[in-house]
């Protein structure tokens, strides 16, 4: 009798639910939700025979297919063609450079400063021919005793053809005898050439020619050498006093051919924009110390230019389009202190530009 209850209210239940959707049409079958009906029949107090009528029908799910969306094939991106960067030639000159830290090796120089200097007028047998550039020692500045030993000890390791020097030489005439001594160490096959800088005409000067004359250096005041191996050569020139115009604003590469392949030591970049150097196929300079206090060797609030910072180191060039190596240089003047202006020597490797 109590089971003929259930099944009459079951079925009147039935019956009303599906009187009120009769009109409801569904497209597709609703989540099957899996439950448990032997559990919701203990619960509701129903007898587990009742089960079978409480599990839904999931038969139409069978006959559902995923279907699988197709989406257009992604376009390529074109690849860009790679440029390639020609080599620029100006006035048939090709320079690279490269930087060598040495501070741990050799105290008093931070780096070498390496320049390839490919040029069309390097003869054939001046190939590989090394060229030594130290400049502004102020020597008892910055550059005591140890350091000028390791500074000479350093361009011994370079093995250079020649030793070029751009002046700048002292802080005092006592100091004069002892640079010139050590600087004399340095021995290359085609000699040691200099020019003065303001500090060595405003004092020293007697005692410096001296010195130079002693060992056997080339001092190039407004004057011409001549390097030669076999039938070839190369000149080197050097300008006399280049902050005083008025008696030396002439250029010693003047009176020589364009031919030749000419290198000018001067001690100020200045000279090279002030005056006409026609004929000078690379030119060398310090003074400047590269700023000597800079802001990470960016901007430095004094350089002794009246160019400013556009010749404050490394390769320029001036209005002739002329290359320039300005060094930074060893020593320092005023304040024995550097700052992202590294003391450096400067090595040039000449080579023939054949093309």
């Amino acid at each position: 009798m109590k089971k003929l209850l259930y099944i009459s209210v079951l079925s009147l239940l039935l019956f009303s639910s599906c009187k009120s959707k009769r009109n409801l049409v569904a497209s597709l079958p609703q989540q099957v939700i899996k439950t448990d009906t032997t559990q919701l029949a203990d619960t509701v107090g129903l007898p587990s025979s009742l089960s079978p009528m409480l599990t839904f029908d999931q038969s139409d799910l069978r006959n559902i297919h995923r279907q699988e969306v197709t989406r257009a094939p992604k376009k390529k991106k074109k690849e860009e063609p790679v440029k390639i960067q020609k080599e620029i030639v100006q006035r048939g000159t090709k320079i690279t450079t490269k930087t060598i830290h040495v501070s741990s090796a050799y105290k008093g120089v931070s780096r070498i400063k390496e320049y390839d200097f490919t040029h069309r007028d390097v003869p054939a047998s001046f190939e590989g021919f090394r060229i030594a550039f130290v400049s502004d020692l102020h020597y008892q500045s910055l550059l005591k005793e140890r350091e000028l030993n390791d500074l000479v000890r350093l361009l011994i390791d370079q093995k250079a053809d020649v030793l070029l020097i751009g002046g700048d030489f002292h802080e005092g005439c006592q100091y004069v005898p002892p640079v010139m001594a050590a600087l004399a160490k340095v021995k290359t096959p085609m000699g040691t050439y200099a020019v003065l800088g303001n500090n060595d005409y405003e004092a020293c000067y007697d005692d410096i020619v001296e010195e130079m004359n002693r060992y056997g250096m080339h001092l190039l005041e407004h004057k011409v050498d001549t390097l030669r191996r076999g039938n070839e050569q190369i000149l080197i020139a050097g300008v006399r006093n280049p902050f005083d115009l008025a008696r030396n604003g002439k250029s010693p590469t003047l009176a020589l051919s364009p031919d030749d392949f000419v290198i000018l030591m001067t001690h100020t970049p200045d000279y090279a924009e002030d005056v006409s150097i026609a004929n000078t196929d690379l030119v060398l300079a310090g003074h400047t110390h590269g700023g000597q206090v800079t802001l990470f060797g960016l901007y430095a609030p004094i350089v002794p230019s009246h160019y400013g910072q556009r010749f404050l180191t490394g390769l320029k060039y001036n209005s002739a389009h002329v290359p320039m190596i300005i060094t930074n240089g060893i020593g320092t003047s005023q304040k024995a202190v550097r700052m992202f202006a590294p003391a450096e020597v400067v090595m040039i490797v000449l080579h023939q530009l054949k093309n």
